[in-house]
């Protein structure tokens, strides 16, 4: 298998957790943002929407859309599943992840860009409106989060699930980003986040 993206990509490292997880290996194949290389035909005719990662099989089937693929690899793949066969802790696993992808991600991206990647980029200053945007948005996830995080481990009960990995890349960066802080006021999502990113599986994702 190839996974076609960049080891600092939020998505890209969603599959990449995922095969470590399951304790497999795929080559990544560098796609390189700065140079566009996402938006070159090569690369669109793997994700027509000219976007990172991309999964190529065994086969040289392609599958694009992360959450998608981290869905696929844990079907296909042996090794602990990473989807709960108890009906409510699924259900528990799609809301949070549906969680992430509505309300969490939105709002921790517009911190992330302004404080992280922006002055990365050369883009000038952090707009602070559009950061204490972001930073409302966050907190607001967190007070509901943090209560649920208080009665079991993971979202979905007592057991990592893809729901993690779904959090798990914009939590490090935002993280990274100078949220630390607000993260630290909801202790049991810090303590869940401790859980997450404690595990061998993302330390390699992220080379720590």
């Amino acid at each position: 298998m190839k996974v076609y993206g960049h080891p600092m990509s939020t998505c890209t490292r969603k599959v990449l957790t995922t095969l470590a997880e399951k304790g497999q290996e795929a080559q990544l194949v560098l796609v390189d943002l700065t140079k566009g290389e996402h938006k070159q035909p090569a690369h669109v005719a793997r994700q027509p929407f000219g976007v990172i990662p991309a999964l190529e099989d065994d086969d040289g089937s392609m599958l694009y859309e992360s959450r998608a693929i981290i869905r696929y690899l844990d079907r296909k793949l042996p090794g602990t599943s990473l989807t709960p066969t108890n009906p409510r802790a699924y259900g528990l696993m799609e809301q949070y992840i549906s969680v992430e992808q509505s309300y969490f991600t939105p709002a921790a991206m517009k911190v992330i860009w302004e404080r992280f990647f922006k002055p990365h980029m050369g883009g000038g200053a952090a707009d602070e409106a559009r950061v204490k945007e972001g930073l409302e948005g966050v907190e607001k996830v967190f007070g509901i989060i943090d209560p649920v995080l208080g009665k079991q481990q993971y979202f979905a009960g007592d057991s990592f699930s893809l729901a993690e990995v779904s959090w798990m890349p914009y939590m490090e960066f935002f993280v990274a980003a100078g949220g630390g802080d607000l993260l630290n006021k909801h202790k049991n999502v810090a303590a869940w986040w401790n859980r997450a990113s404690s595990r061998p599986s993302w330390k390699k994702v992220t080379g720590k």
